[in-house]
């Protein structure tokens, strides 16, 4: 049986921040954290990443891949309503897996100038006109029934939502853990921006869709 390639220092110094930014908040974590909890030395993740900065721009990075990935529509047949569940997943999977970026991003932005340019160009143009054309597609096919002039401005509320919902978690519910129970009450918030516009049959599908979080509350 042949052994599994090891994981590279990089990636390992990636992938460990990340969960020490997740548990503890990426103010709290300081580089020799990463490099007691990695078990190397503090010259050997300076080798590979210059500041804490860095290492975040890169985590930064897989959450873009993962939206921008995750978010396309298909290509090779037409948008259908079951695509919806999988797009609402794929938001609040990313709030999830890159939770810290959200417990105060305009600190963290402030802190990383490189992310900070970034993450604003990825937003106001790619994720924005991304969610765009996927509510468009939606109210092409009906399920909604909404306003061309309306769209943009739903976008920017559901946005809205999935962007500080852990913050608002965190302050309605300041001695629990944020956890991924929380993340499903952020679709429920999401979906019933959207129940007005659902059509009447669209609506048992919708409920449906509705209830799987509700269910995992």
């Amino acid at each position: 049986m042949s052994k599994r390639p090891a994981i590279k220092t990089y990636d390992r110094i990636v992938s460990e921040s990340l969960a020490l930014f997740n548990e503890h908040g990426e103010r709290t974590i300081t580089t020799n954290h990463i490099a007691a909890h990695l078990g190397i030395s503090p010259g050997n993740l300076y080798y590979h990443f210059r500041n804490k900065e860095e290492i975040v721009y890169q985590i930064f990075l897989q959450y873009k891949h993962f939206l921008t990935e995750r978010l396309a529509a298909p290509a090779d047949r037409d948008i259908k309503v079951d695509d919806m569940e999988r797009y609402f997943d794929t938001v609040f999977q990313a709030m999830w897996q890159f939770r810290f970026m959200f417990y105060d991003l305009p600190g963290l932005l402030a802190r990383n100038p490189q992310m900070q340019a970034e993450y604003h160009h990825f937003i106001h143009t790619d994720l924005e006109e991304r969610l765009n054309a996927l509510f468009h597609r939606f109210a092409e096919i009906g399920l909604f029934r909404i306003d061309e002039e309306d769209i943009r401005p739903m976008v920017t509320n559901v946005w809205l939502v999935a962007k500080f919902w852990f913050a608002f978690e965190q302050a309605s519910r300041p001695k629990e853990p944020i956890s991924e129970a929380a993340g499903n009450r952020g679709v429920c918030q999401v979906l019933a921006l959207f129940k007005p516009y659902v059509p009447a049959e669209f609506l048992p599908t919708f409920r449906l869709l509705a209830s799987k979080y509700t269910a995992a509350n």
